[in-house]
């Protein structure tokens, strides 16, 4: 197994174990504009955004009764999903690069043909 191959994968496992147990020992207290909505007195005008009824809303995945459970799944779905995102993106430019020296390269040689 390459280096880097070895060093993407350790890299993943660490981001899992993060998202996955880590995540649920984050703190608990109000983010700072929360915070600042209570101590202002406007917190109680706050409405829930549009994605409240997601199945990842609030940093839990909907219909899983166990709390830690639903937190460590959302973190690792999270994970995956940038993952997925990321290789995606990488592939389509990978392939746009390739097509694009591709096309220089027959730009080259029928310019130096004639």
């Amino acid at each position: 197994m390459s280096r880097n191959r070895m060093f993407l994968l350790i890299g993943l496992a660490v981001a899992l174990v993060i998202a996955g147990v880590i995540s649920f020992y984050a703190s608990s207290s109000p983010d700072g504009l929360e915070y600042t909505a209570g101590e202002k007195g406007f917190l109680d005008s706050a409405r829930d955004s549009a994605a409240a009824g997601s199945p990842l809303a609030d940093y839990g995945v909907a219909g899983v009764g166990n709390e830690r459970l639903s937190v460590g799944l959302a973190g690792i779905i999270g994970v995956l999903v940038v993952l997925l995102l990321a290789t995606l993106l990488t592939t389509v430019l990978k392939r746009r690069r390739t097509h694009e020296h591709t096309d220089q390269n027959a730009t080259s040689e029928t310019t130096s043909g004639s």
